[in-house]
This record gives C-alpha cells, sequence and structure tokens, in this order.
C-alpha cells in the first residue's frame, strides 16, 4: 500500500514538474521577445558617458568571455572618450577576447577619441552615418590661478622633493622645460594610440598620422577612411555578430543588469571618488575630443 502511495505522489510530482517547465518554456518565449534562453547568445557590453574606469566594464566583458553560451559581443559605445588608462584597459580586455569570440563595435551618437580606442579592438566597427567618431589624440589640461591669487592677497606655498614634483601647479605659470616635458609624455602616448589603429585597421602609420590630429569625422566618413566597417544601427551591429559567430536564427541577446547608485555608494563609494576627482581637476591624460562635443 506504501509502495503504491510513493508511485502516485511521484507521479504527481512529475506532471507538475512537465507543466511548470512547459510555462516556463511558454513565458521565456512570449516574453523574452529574443527566443528561448536557450542555445547561442550574443552579449552586450554598454560604454556611456566620461570614460573615468575599467573594472566594472571589464568585470562584463570577462564574464562573458568565459560563458560557452556566448558567442559574439556587441560594445555598445556611445561616449566621447576619457582617461587613458582606463580607455586602454578596457580595449586590452576586449582584444584578449576578440581572440576567441567575435566583437563587434557598434557606434552610438559620439564614439571619439578614448571611445574610438576600445572600438580599436573590436573585430568589426558599425557606426551610424552620423555618428560623431574620431578624434586620434590626447590631451592635458592645467590650470593657472596666479594672477587672480594675487589680486586677492592668497599665497600659496610648496616644499617639493624635486625640480619638477609640482609641475602643473595652479599657484604658478608653467616653465618652458616643463612644458617640453609635459608635451613628451603626450607626444608618447599620442603615439601609443596611433600605433593601435594602425594596427587594428590594417592602416599605414603615415596614414594615419595624417588624420590623427584630434579631428573628428561623421560616421560616413570614418568608413571612407576605413576607421570603420560597415554603417549600421544597433540592430544591425548585433545582426553582423550573430551573422559573424554564425548563429542560426533570431540570436537570444543578454543586456547588462541595470543597477543604480546607491545612497552608501554614493557617499562613500566609487561615485564619491568620481567627484573628487573630477573636483581636483580631472584625471590626467585624456583621450577627449575637441570642446562641446559630448555623447548625451
Amino acid at each position: 500500500m506504501a509502495k503504491k502511495h510513493i508511485k502516485i505522489a511521484a507521479g504527481i510530482a512529475i506532471v507538475f514538474f512537465l507543466f511548470f517547465f512547459a510555462l516556463f518554456l511558454f513565458f521565456a518565449a512570449f516574453l523574452g521577445g529574443d527566443g528561448l534562453p536557450f542555445g547561442d547568445k550574443v552579449a552586450v557590453v554598454e560604454i556611456e558617458g566620461i570614460i573615468t574606469e575599467s573594472n566594472s566594464i571589464n568585470k562584463q566583458i570577462k564574464q562573458y568571455g568565459e560563458r560557452d553560451d556566448i558567442k559574439a559581443i556587441v560594445v555598445r559605445i556611445d561616449s566621447p572618450g576619457g582617461g587613458v588608462g582606463p580607455s586602454q584597459e578596457v580595449y586590452r580586455e576586449l582584444k584578449k577576447i576578440s581572440a576567441k569570440k567575435k566583437v563587434v563595435a557598434s557606434m552610438g551618437s559620439v564614439a571619439a577619441s578614448g571611445g574610438y580606442y576600445i572600438a580599436a579592438a573590436a573585430n568589426k566597427i558599425v557606426a551610424n552615418p552620423g555618428t560623431i567618431t574620431g578624434s586620434i589624440g590626447v590631451i592635458m589640461e592645467f590650470a593657472n590661478a596666479e594672477e587672480l591669487l594675487q589680486k586677492i592677497g592668497f599665497k600659496g606655498y610648496v616644499i617639493k622633493s624635486g625640480k619638477y614634483k609640482d609641475i602643473g601647479s595652479p599657484l604658478r605659470g608653467m616653465k618652458e622645460d616643463e612644458k617640453r616635458l609635459i608635451h613628451g609624455v603626450i607626444d608618447d602616448v599620442h603615439k601609443q594610440f596611433v600605433s593601435i589603429v594602425a594596427e587594428n585597421r590594417k592602416l599605414k602609420i603615415d596614414v594615419v598620422k595624417k588624420f590623427a590630429d584630434g579631428r573628428i569625422f561623421s560616421g560616413a566618413q570614418a568608413k571612407n577612411i576605413g576607421l570603420v566597417d560597415e554603417l549600421g544601427n544597433f540592430q544591425d551591429a548585433i545582426d553582423t555578430a550573430a551573422s559573424m559567430a554564425k548563429i542560426k536564427g533570431k540570436p537570444v541577446v543578454i543586456y547588462p543588469e541595470k543597477k543604480g547608485v546607491r545612497l552608501w555608494d554614493f557617499i562613500f563609494g566609487d561615485a564619491a571618488n568620481q567627484i573628487l576627482k573630477r573636483l581636483k581637476g580631472g584625471y590626467g591624460l585624456m583621450y577627449l575630443p575637441p570642446y562641446g562635443i559630448n555623447s548625451k
């Protein structure tokens, strides 16, 4: 008798399992919009606004790179650029992934300077005809408040361990030898940028140098000079990535989880650090386009 009850209970459990599994598949297909959550997928990495850090972006890229079901990654870039270090770190992580998975860069309204630096790591770059891109160059800004401070009777004192330790101080003007030193650093970082573009876009260094003077291009112009592969929108980039990865049918697309800024993080965490950096005068060397060009 007990065995009979066990069999009945097991049968009911199996029926319930099959019912709920079928229900799950139905809602996944009905609500997901991109098909069932199985099979080969295309993952999206979003890079928006000024690039100030790389950790969160690289964490996403690495996670997608380790998943066997993700066959391609679309990097959606809507950024005017940002810090040299973060841009180079994201580029390097993408370059690693592009060796084993297909990576497509999709340019939004702006993908310039540091934004383009990152895009160069992709196997293919897709831009809108009117995307603002290019701006291959490096900039470093300093403020000189010496005359203003003299007018208000404010004096500042600097105690330093070496001749160049207070280079760029707002308390005084910059000497010619200091300008040459800073310019040498900028020229070296600019040379790195030019080399990255030439290597990834299969262009000669001399060709890249001709337009690597900070000038911006439309997406259509960029395509004509070899900085962009195709003209198209975000969906075109997804379709291109799926095709390159040989995904049959409509691909399942995975988007990054949207996370808001918590009050605690804002006061004590990364958000506070970013604000302090801006108040203290930026992020050092920057891959940024001419003034007035932004992503929003």
